[in-house]
């Protein structure tokens, strides 16, 4: 008798067997909703990967789900039982063995092929019709018909039709006699007369004989014609179910080599991605992505396959991206050809770029072949890193995410993630593997590793597999070198931080493509009225607060004394210091922005900056007027007695700043002479960047020559400014690839590592920072004969930046160059030196962490002062913390201390929790942070950057973040604080009802 282990192994390998088939005829959401032996995180994960990659790639995951062990009983009957109640009949029939004659599943086959190519005619179809028919001769479920006819609503009748022309092909045989049934019954004879290859009178003829078939198709050639794949297919399984119910023949092989092609639809029929485009690998239709790489990329790319940790230094442009997907393919083509493992993590630092990466290279040309998935801080999914890893061969992430894992094992956790889990990690942009940076830790961890491995080694014990490790970088840069031995030794550090025996670069001609380079130099206005005012009022605000600035005024030394004497105040708690350098670090910003764009920006952000002040100033149900201090007062009223003076000098465009007057020409300049003008200006803030983009939708000149403009700046919440979302940022960047903007304002944000298109000019307007921005800023302007401008702005002092910047590019291709020269003895000692001197300095600043780490243990001995009006508002024992980064306080005591003010900026969330607003002090209005609403409960989340810290006594420096404060705060106490919110809620119920008797 057959045991259920020997049933259930048959039964997977006939789900395995009938894998291509059933990809073409799940329709996988449908499937989901009768499934209920595979976990809902599992689902969730399939749901995902459908709206993402297709129905095609979600039921491979679905197919993967339901044959991995171990198996509930029933699980067979029950994945047969959802197949038939969710309409994939046909599906359920491969299941049950139960197939069609060869004969009648080759000409099913070639009806799906003719739908495949006639399907750009056959979607002019009056859909709702078609749909209603198709309905009443069951072609289609009561779901599918609901799902074509929203299809159709929000994306009109051609795409309705291409849903109904995608579930269709999935039916029974005899499909495709009822669709041409209902084709005539619906009025769409021409199209009858496309499938069927008819005349008119073919087709009246045709009405009193038998029933339409197929259009001809060529006749084939060779084996095929002898015998079609489906009726060997047919054979196989027949002799499949003859074994598999004979107990004589229980150990044998039942399937061999046996394989079967999908019969799939075209892109047109398949589902589109989120923002309406196909993958690269789509185009390929089920045919795998091929890489080929050119002469330099394989040349750079041979040490890595030949298992070596490499740095791979090709500029931007040159495809090194390209390049790791091939690496990658090889590594788990050779981890599979030895019967290993392979796990392929690509690590990268912005989020925008996992989605990048994945959906433009990795996924594309991997897909085929094995499991690619990537995950972020923007990830929907709700599915643990770990089994991501588990169930994937390619893996893109934030390095932050990794790092997280890495130290939940370190913690015991069974979530945990370990350096022996992976066979290959992929750093991408790895100049950032330096001190400080979180790949720097993931590679720390990796060299300590290395180090006990070479103990381990001495004492004959087993040793630890590490993973191979892939730097790419477009510039490692020279960090503060001004000599060439100091640019050698950094290079050498970067190499010794993430283990590579080398680093690779292409000495073929033309690869670097040299943009021709100018400086616009500015000239100072013979008259500034508008900056005059600025400077009487900041003067005005030195003289009030006994302030003596030695620095120009606006320029970047100012800011930063400012800084300085804000921080210095709210220790020693002299707030009226504290207040005035709050202002002037305000009106220096007004400075900037009067320098760099109009000056009737620079009003409009100190007009809003004063109505926002004054704002604060009070109570949402006005009960309470908040105390106003006489600086406060006189602050305000120093703005207002010269508001209007502003106002009106901000309007007069002769006083402009030539900076303006020189980007103005050079965007005239690039559009007028070049016929397909593609353009970036590069600018410091993100507040620039909008004013900029504002200035030229203004601008009627630009309209007129084709300028269409949009800007796209960082995700981070650190400004004042509105952020962009990962997938704004997205949406913007895809209209510039396909040249729907043609001019992009950005920050930094998009120097480094997004995929843009090629442009023919960039330009730097007054943003100027390291060699190694400046490279990836230049390697923007990929197409021909392109150009690249910098403009000087008062105070920014770019050119200089520039010259400086220039000779360090200098000095880091010879550093590079004396490097790869050195023998490979010298250069692996050199390493080891530097490799073993920075284990030690981990060692030494955890052990000083760790003692720092004890003196702060208790939480009770941090107070909190709020930094506008000094009240001490609670101790770090009120404090709990949320998912390790939240820190709420919800004592009674605490509740009274604040008011709740809407906030008008916020940024939609995908987690468990959303902000509902921010909390601010009563007495003063500073803004304290932000009310969350947690798994139903409110919880106000505390910023630190807005108290001054005492720890035992003692004033501690300006926190920013809470990462600087080392106090370990209590884990929140979700059950009691539930039960208290549900008893508050009883006892308000139960005063009511007394009331209403």
């Amino acid at each position: 008798m057959e045991s259920d282990t020997d049933s259930d192994e048959i039964n997977e390998r006939l789900i395995e067997y009938f894998r291509p088939r059933l990809r073409g005829l799940i329709e996988v959401q449908q499937v989901l909703d009768h499934f209920h032996f595979v976990a809902d995180d599992q689902k969730e994960l399939i749901r995902q990967r459908e709206a993402n990659d297709g129905n095609l790639s979600a039921v491979d995951l679905l197919i993967d789900g339901v044959i991995r062990k171990p198996h509930e009983r029933g699980w067979f009957t029950a994945f047969v039982d959802a197949l038939e109640h969710s309409g994939c009949r046909h599906a359920a029939d491969y299941m049950h063995v139960n197939l069609p004659d060869p004969k009648v599943e080759e000409e099913n086959d070639h009806a799906v092929k003719l739908i495949r190519l006639l399907s750009p005619r056959l979607v002019d179809m009056k859909t709702e019709d078609v749909c209603l028919h198709c309905l009443s001769q069951e072609l289609i479920t009561d779901e599918d018909a609901e799902i074509i006819g929203t299809a159709t609503t929000n994306g009109g009748r051609r795409r309705g039709a291409r849903e109904l022309l995608r579930r269709i092909v999935r039916g029974q045989p005899g499909w495709f006699s009822k669709f041409l049934h209902v084709l005539r019954e619906t009025g769409h004879e021409c199209l009858y007369q496309e499938l069927t290859g008819s005349t008119p009178d073919d087709a009246d003829e045709q009405d009193s004989n038998d029933e339409p078939s197929v259009k001809a198709e060529p006749a084939r050639t060779g084996a095929s014609a002898e015998e079609s794949p489906v009726k060997a297919e047919s054979c196989e399984v027949k002799e499949l179910k003859e074994k598999s119910t004979d107990p004589q023949n229980e150990g044998m092989d039942l399937y061999g080599d046996a394989s079967t092609n999908s019969q799939e639809l075209p892109d047109s029929l398949q589902p589109s991605q989120p923002d309406g485009t196909h993958s690269a690998a789509a185009d390929n239709g089920s045919e795998q992505a091929n890489i080929v790489l050119r002469d330099y990329q394989m040349e750079v790319a041979q040490p890595a396959l030949e298992g070596e940790n490499t740095i791979i230094c090709l500029p931007t442009g040159s495809g090194k991206t390209r390049v790791a997907v091939y690496i990658t393919q090889k590594h788990l083509d050779g981890r599979r050809a030895a019967k290993q493992e392979g796990k392929v993590v690509v690590l990268v630092n912005k989020i925008p770029l996992v989605e990048q990466h994945y959906s433009s290279e990795f996924h594309p040309f991997l897909r085929h072949t094995y499991k690619v998935e990537r995950v972020s801080g923007d990830s929907q999914l709700k599915i643990a890193f770990t089994e991501i890893v588990k169930e994937n061969d390619v893996i893109i992430c934030t390095a932050q995410i990794l790092q997280n894992y890495f130290e939940r094992s370190d913690e015991g956790g069974d979530e945990g993630i370990d350096l022996s889990d992976l066979t290959l990690i992929i750093i991408d942009e790895c100049h950032h593997t330096q001190k400080g940076e979180v790949y720097n830790h993931i590679m720390m961890r990796y060299l300590k590793q290395k180090q006990r491995n070479r103990k381990r080694k001495k004492e004959q014990k087993q040793t630890v597999p590490l993973p191979q490790i892939l730097g790419l970088t477009a510039s490692p840069g020279v960090g503060s070198a001004t000599k060439m031995e100091k640019a050698e030794e950094q290079i050498l550090r970067i190499c010794a931080n993430l283990d590579a025996s080398r680093i690779m670069t292409s000495s073929h001609e033309g690869l670097q493509k040299e943009p021709r380079k100018t400086v616009a130099t500015v000239e100072d206005r013979k008259e500034e009225p508008f900056g005059d005012v600025i400077k009487r009022i900041m003067n005005c605000i030195h003289v009030h607060a006994g302030l003596s600035p030695t620095c120009d005024l606006g320029s970047q030394s100012y800011e930063q004394w400012a800084v300085q004497k804000e921080d210095k105040a709210a220790i020693d708690e002299n707030q009226v210091v504290r207040v005035c350098a709050e202002h002037l670090r305000q009106y220096s910003e007004g400075l900037n922005l009067s320098n760099t764009i109009r000056m009737q920006d620079s009003f409009s952000f100190l007009n809003k900056y004063y109505e926002e002040e004054i704002k604060k100033k009070t109570t949402p149900d006005e009960e309470q007027i908040i105390k106003i201090t006489e600086t406060e007062r006189f602050l305000f009223s120093l703005f207002e007695d010269n508001k209007q003076e502003l106002k009106m000098l901000a309007k007069q465009p002769e006083y402009e700043n030539d900076s303006l007057s020189k980007l103005r020409a050079k965007i005239l300049h690039e559009f007028s002479t070049r016929e397909m003008a593609r353009g970036i200006i590069f600018t410091k803030t993100r507040r620039s960047a909008i004013a900029l983009n504002q200035w030229i939708q203004e601008n009627s000149k630009f309209a007129d020559i084709g300028v269409n403009a949009s800007y796209v700046i960082g995700g981070g919440d650190q400004s004042v400014v509105k952020p962009m979302t990962a997938a704004e940022q997205k949406g913007i960047l895809n209209q510039f690839s396909k040249g729907e903007v043609n001019l992009l304002i950005a920050t930094s944000v998009a120097e480094e590592g997004l995929d843009i298109a090629a442009c023919n000019f960039v330009i730097q307007y007054g943003l100027v920072t390291n060699e190694i921005s400046m490279i990836q800023a230049e390697g923007r302007g990929r197409a021909k004969d392109s150009s690249y401008t910098i403009i000087d702005i008062k105070n920014s002092g770019v050119t200089e930046k520039n010259s400086v910047n220039e000779y360090r590019k200098k000095m880091m291709y010879k550093a590079i160059g004396r490097v790869r020269a050195l023998n490979q003895v010298d250069y692996d000692k050199r390493i080891q030196e530097f490799q073993v001197q920075a284990v030690n300095e981990e060692m030494v600043r955890n052990k000083r962490k760790k003692h720092k780490g004890m003196k702060t243990e208790n939480p009770a001995e941090v107070k909190f002062r709020c930094r506008g009006c000094s009240k001490d508002v609670c101790s770090g024992g009120d404090i709990e913390i949320i998912e390790s980064m939240h820190r709420v306080n919800l004592t009674p005591q605490f509740s009274k201390l604040f008011i709740l003010r809407e906030n008008t900026t916020l940024v939609e969330r995908l987690l468990d929790y959303e902000t509902n607003g921010y909390i601010a002090c009563k007495d003063c209005g500073l803004r304290w942070g932000s009310m969350m609403l947690y798994r139903s409960i409110e919880c106000p989340c505390l910023h630190v950057k807005n108290f001054v810290v005492i720890l035992n006594e003692k004033k501690i420096p300006k926190c920013t973040r809470w990462s600087e404060l080392a106090v370990r705060f209590s884990a929140f106490d979700y059950a009691g604080h539930a039960s208290r919110v549900a008893q508050s809620s009883e006892e308000e119920e139960e005063e009511k009802e007394e009331e209403g008797a």
